[in-house]
């Protein structure tokens, strides 16, 4: 955690709304999730939050990438530059994945030079991919139980199982290459039974490929929901880890490589937002704070990703229940209305949230005239060049 007086100094110094990155957390997070999937390559979701400097940072670490449109492919590739052209092409096949199933043809067209892994979930897609990348890798999307997860994400992708290997054979048939097989078992899962269920289905799927005769997939992509530690409710993840790593020796070959899609869990706890007390009512007997960021901005992960925020004060004294609203016109601008705080705080005080790095301010607006918040890194250190990678031994078919 960032020390409070580090906290204030810096909102005195760069002014409020304030959302403050801990780059020292982001590697503990990434050094986390090595140490407990070691057979596991993360690939940082870029859409929890796509700032430069964090995708700058899980790069030096070792960290590749899932994105999902071209302008996130696009911050990736810009932290790259250092490298020679041929090199940076080379580099982008161990270090991007295109998940997202439903690429635009623009997209596709622009992609095809880098030779990606992408992801496919039906027929019409595979068309696409033959007509405007056919020199994409594929990895094709199951369909899995998304029971327990904050957000669920089956119900808009992901093949059902029983029509997997006829897509596969079908792109095969269109002069693809299918790498392997890619799911999510939804974000933030609390249900670690999701992972042991998609994980079978999985390998059902790698088996029936190859009764039918396409054996060469060698690639899992076992997607995101690893849950951040927002209350204590939230299992460890060194429990959901031993899970994973006991299906995975279990179902899978030593040959086929495991990728993983973490977000939410290698940023969530890197950032804190420090916001300032703008204005101060009693209604109906309840105290109300009024602060200059909302769902609109930092907080719009209450809206968005169904999460929670709790807002603590810089100094103690007797609390009570409060609301606490956004700066905007909107009613919908409501950030708690049930929030345990000092009833004496004045204008200008400042108020701070923890664990909000993930799909917080990557959301932000200008609704109603006001700003994003400004963004403060801690503990950056100067880049140095990550070791290559080489995700494919082959050319890919094309």
């Amino acid at each position: 955690m960032i020390p409070l007086s580090r906290l204030q100094g810096l909102a005195k110094e760069r002014g409020t709304p304030l959302f403050v990155v801990d780059h020292d957390e982001l590697r503990r997070s990434y050094a986390e999730f090595k140490k407990r999937l070691p057979r596991v390559q993360a690939y940082y979701a870029v859409k929890a939050n796509p700032d430069p400097a964090i995708v700058k940072t899980l790069y030096e670490a070792g960290a590749s990438f899932d994105v999902a449109s071209m302008p996130e492919f696009m911050i990736v590739h810009e932290n790259i530059q250092h490298l020679p052209p041929k090199e940076r092409q080379d580099w982008i096949w161990d270090k991007i994945i295109y998940a997202n199933p439903i690429k635009a043809v623009e997209a596709l067209t622009q992609l095809d030079y880098y030779k990606p892994l992408v992801t496919y979930d039906n027929l019409e897609e595979i068309r696409k991919i033959q007509k405007y990348a056919p020199h994409a890798g594929l990895a094709l999307r199951l369909k899995v139980p998304n029971t327990g997860a904050m957000v669920e994400l089956s119900s808009k992708f992901g093949a059902a199982p029983g029509d997997a290997v006829d897509l596969i054979l079908a792109a095969e048939e269109a002069g693809l290459a299918v790498e392997g097989l890619s799911f999510h078992v939804g974000s933030q899962t609390s249900n670690f039974e999701n992972y042991v269920q998609a994980l079978n289905l999985a390998a059902g799927v790698f088996k029936e490929a190859k009764e039918r005769g396409y054996s060469k997939m060698n690639l899992l992509d076992i997607g995101g929901g690893f849950p951040v530690p927002y209350d204590e409710s939230v299992k460890p993840f060194h429990v959901l880890a031993g899970r994973i790593n006991a299906e995975l020796d279990r179902l899978f070959a030593k040959d086929v490589q495991i990728l993983a899609e973490p977000g939410r869990f290698l940023v969530a706890t890197a950032a804190t937002s420090v916001v300032k007390i703008i204005g101060k009512a009693v209604r109906e007997g309840k105290t109300c704070y009024y602060v200059n960021d909302g769902v609109y901005h930092t907080y719009s992960g209450i809206i968005f990703d169904h999460c929670k925020y709790h807002l603590k004060p810089f100094r103690k004294g007797p609390t009570q229940i409060c609301s606490v609203f956004g700066p905007t016109c909107d009613a919908l601008d409501v950030i708690s209305m049930a929030e345990d705080l000092p009833t004496d705080l004045e204008l200008g005080e400042l108020l701070y949230s923890e664990q909000i790095g993930a799909y917080s301010h990557a959301s932000s607006t200008t609704f109603n005239g006001f700003p994003p918040a400004k963004v403060a890194h801690v503990n950056q250190r100067p880049p140095e060049r990550a070791p290559s990678r080489r995700r494919r031994e082959a050319e890919l078919v094309g």
